[in-house]
């Protein structure tokens, strides 16, 4: 207990010495290339870079051969390009980022205020279609009345707007409105027809009329100037 006490008084030394630890020094493992026992991922080159680094000169590796080739050396130089830019290729890829960001604010700032500019218009357009779509469903809604008012004079008693009888009422009337249409249009178009033909007729009598009044004026001419010799000769004689 005494010896337990102090131990802890001294902040748990030990009054014994510790067995060294035994290091066992190997020899550095030296790659044979031949030896079929040896596994395929010990022949790769990051492995013999591996046995190089740790052992150096002892490994028997070549530091020549670790070397990549101009083609490997390509792709890593590629690949530094593509994942590891410069500071400088950082810098010009930032500044395309906020320029096109720059572009693309200042284009929806353009579109909105376009927009904005045609809101008034928009809005007069929308109330306009608006009181075109009430006036329109008023004049429909009368027209419904009207006809259920019609079919209620013909048929005597009042009718349901989705019954059978009253849609045929509004297609006999619907055929009978496209008949008045069209006896219109042929109507109009016989008249313009004559119309024609009238204004054909007197074109082709305008010439004659013309020519008449050619002769009328030439002979006209002519009996002035016969009436205008005597005069003349009397004048010479004086």
């Amino acid at each position: 207990m005494a010896a337990r006490r102090c131990c802890l008084l001294l902040g748990g030394v030990r009054f014994y010495n510790a067995k060294p630890v035994k290091r066992r020094v190997r020899e550095p493992y030296r790659l044979d290339p031949d030896d079929p026992k040896t596994p395929f991922w010990q022949l790769t080159d990051a492995y013999r870079a591996k046995l190089y680094g740790r052992y150096g000169a002892a490994s028997g590796i070549d530091p020549t051969k670790l070397w990549p080739t101009p083609e490997q050396l390509e792709a890593m130089e590629e690949e530094e390009r593509t994942w590891y830019p410069s500071l400088r290729e950082m810098e010009m890829s930032l500044d395309a980022k906020e320029a096109e960001a720059a572009a693309k604010k200042r284009q929806r700032e353009e579109l909105i205020a376009a927009r904005m500019a045609k809101m008034p218009g928009m809005i007069a357009a929308w109330k306009q279609e608006r009181e075109a779509l009430k006036i329109k469903m008023a004049e429909e809604k009368a027209q419904r009345q009207r006809l259920l008012a019609e079919a209620r004079e013909r048929f005597g008693h009042k009718m349901n707007e989705h019954s059978l009888e009253f849609q045929e009422m509004v297609q006999e009337m619907e055929k009978a409105k496209k008949k008045e249409l069209r006896e219109q249009r042929k109507r109009r178009r016989e008249e313009a027809l004559a119309r024609k033909a009238l204004e054909s007729t007197d074109a082709a009598s305008s010439p004659d009329k013309d020519k008449e009044v050619a002769v009328a004026e030439l002979s006209h001419q002519d009996t002035q100037t016969v009436e205008s010799f005597p005069e003349t000769g009397a004048a010479s004689k004086l």
